[in-house]
């Protein structure tokens, strides 16, 4: 099932959920234009400075980082025998296949902004330090990152405040995506026609394809718009 083919089946979905009143139509129309963007922004060519796939979500980051334990701390390192924070980062990512940049001031900028710590997901990258460090987050208030000369790679409790972040970035998905996401957003395939059951259907096989990242994010994008209210 190709792009096209995707967009095609959330229309036809949404049309039956205006016709059975789960959604209003000044909802639909004022999400129309976020989803576009959002369209766009699935199927527009990747620039290397961050690829986000379907199949990878925080919990495979923060497996990946993990592996880097124990590797000396090495400013300008990037590999086993020694790596620096931001190094720690793009390795992490770039073991699962998704580009970020080197240097923490450009990783500052990728993926999306986590507006509070209190919101941070395993996986996030939390910058400190006035842009000089970086650190992973692992939930329940641990990190893991590479410190500085003489320490090396390790996981603690987080150390700073708030007010000590510069920047919150998420650039996969807190959760991978499944069969339950696209059933919160549509409902029971029940309420529909054989059509619209198998456009479910097929929608969902693409959500735990690995290759399909365009598709699932399509769709991540359309259960946030719902889930927000077309905001």
């Amino acid at each position: 099932m190709s792009v096209a083919d995707v967009q095609a089946s959330i229309q036809r979905i949404e049309a039956n959920l205006l016709r059975y009143g789960v959604i209003k139509q000044s909802s639909t129309k004022a999400g129309a234009a976020s989803f576009d963007r959002a369209v766009s922004a699935a199927t527009a060519p990747s620039s290397g400075s961050a690829v986000a796939t379907g199949d990878v979500a925080g919990e495979d980051v923060v497996e990946s980082a993990k592996k880097y334990v124990g590797v000396p701390y090495v400013l300008g390192g990037t590999g086993k025998d020694g790596i620096d924070c931001s190094a720690l980062m793009q390795r992490a990512f770039g073991d699962l296949g998704i580009e970020i940049p080197r240097l923490v001031h450009q990783q500052q900028t990728v993926g999306t902004e986590v507006k509070s710590l209190k919101d941070a997901k395993p996986g996030d990258m939390i910058v400190l330090d006035g842009g000089d460090h970086i650190a992973m987050y692992l939930g329940n208030d641990m990190v893991i990152h590479a410190p500085y000369e003489g320490r090396s790679v390790s996981v603690q409790k987080r150390w700073f405040d708030e007010g000590d972040i510069v920047t919150i970035r998420r650039v996969v998905p807190s959760e991978r995506p499944s069969t339950s996401a696209a059933s919160a957003v549509f409902g029971a395939t029940g309420a529909y026609g054989a059509t619209e059951a198998n456009s479910v259907d097929s929608l969902a096989s693409l959500l735990n394809s690995s290759s399909h990242g365009t598709a699932a994010r399509l769709m991540a994008a359309r259960t946030a718009l719902q889930l927000g209210g077309g905001a």
